[in-house]
């Protein structure tokens, strides 16, 4: 019953789960295809943070600015529904929603979009990769989990730069009491270990036919997924969710 729970936590994926697009692949789309091209081919030699880097320096040397950055980032697929769901959910009387992004995208990428659409004061908490813009103009971008110090312990599967479970054990941690309930929005592969720390009364609402709802099938079970599972493939359908999870 939605009047039993009091406090609850609402969990952003950023690509593919807040945004209908992805960041890092949309900018090089946008302003340099064969780039764009190029990291296609290259994905599976370089790490993903770092090769993102490598190309930002690329799109850099080829004079594009900071604004050409921005102006990509601000016209990114972003739907209407999903701006009302988040702003309606935050507004709700009941029950009290704290709002926490968890990307493997970076914090000038999602930054810049959430400004573009009016949510940059929901977040309680954005963590991703660390970006900023240097005088320049190049946007300089480094992994979450610096790869020359201790990296994080994840057994399930997250990618080097960031173990997302990991990430969402210390946000709790920092924000006690615990939550009364814990919704998950997610899509990709490296949601399944974030959702695995997750109880009976939380819920992931898994994006339809991507890495995530495959993870769930076919390792579910096995890991001991103990959450709720709901499905939508469009944000019309997390609008509706929402709307059934506040007074």
């Amino acid at each position: 019953m939605v009047s039993d729970i009091q406090r609850q936590l609402v969990v952003f994926d950023f690509d593919w789960s807040m945004a209908d697009q992805d960041t890092d692949r949309w900018v090089f789309e946008v302003l340099a295809p064969d780039i764009r091209r190029k990291m296609k081919s290259l994905k599976d030699e370089i790490q993903w943070t770092d090769l993102v880097a490598q190309s930002l320096e690329e799109l850099h040397q080829r004079g594009k600015t900071r604004e050409d950055i921005e102006n990509a980032l601000r016209i990114m697929p972003f739907h209407p529904a999903m701006v009302r769901a988040i702003s309606n959910l935050k507004n709700a009387s009941s029950p009290t929603t704290t709002f926490f992004c968890l990307s493997n995208a970076n914090s000038v990428f999602i930054s810049t979009i959430l400004e573009s659409k009016g949510l940059s004061n929901v977040f309680e908490e954005i963590i991703t990769n660390p970006a900023s813009f240097e005088p320049s103009g190049l946007l300089k971008l480094c992994r979450r989990v610096d790869p020359t110090g201790p990296q994080h312990l994840c057994k399930v599967g997250c990618s080097p730069n960031m173990c997302k479970g990991e990430e969402l054990v210390a946000f709790l941690a920092r924000h006690q009491p615990m939550y009364d309930r814990i919704i998950y929005i997610g899509d990709g592969a490296n949601d399944f270990c974030p959702i695995l720390r997750m109880r009976s009364q939380d819920i992931i609402l898994c994006r339809r036919f991507r890495g995530l709802e495959r993870r769930i099938a076919q390792e579910g079970e096995k890991e001991g997924l103990k959450c709720q599972v709901r499905f939508w493939a469009g944000a019309w359908e997390v609008e509706e969710i929402f709307g059934e999870l506040s007074n």
